[in-house]
């Protein structure tokens, strides 16, 4: 844990068009969902891009 106000934290639209607090640090990817955690190669992927829409600043 860090010191008391060192996360810095920003605004995203949810699915269902809720704000939510998310930390800087996870604002430009998000993490999948177990139906999206492989690649058609078979990697694992472990982000995917966050949507432009969904970041309010």
């Amino acid at each position: 844990m860090g010191k008391t106000g060192s996360i810095e934290w920003v605004k995203i639209k949810g699915r269902k068009g809720k704000v939510r607090l998310v930390e800087h640090s996870k604002v430009k990817h998000k993490r999948p969902g177990p139906a999206q955690r492989y690649v058609s190669s078979g990697a694992r992927r472990r982000r995917i891009k966050r949507s432009e829409k969904a970041v309010t600043r």
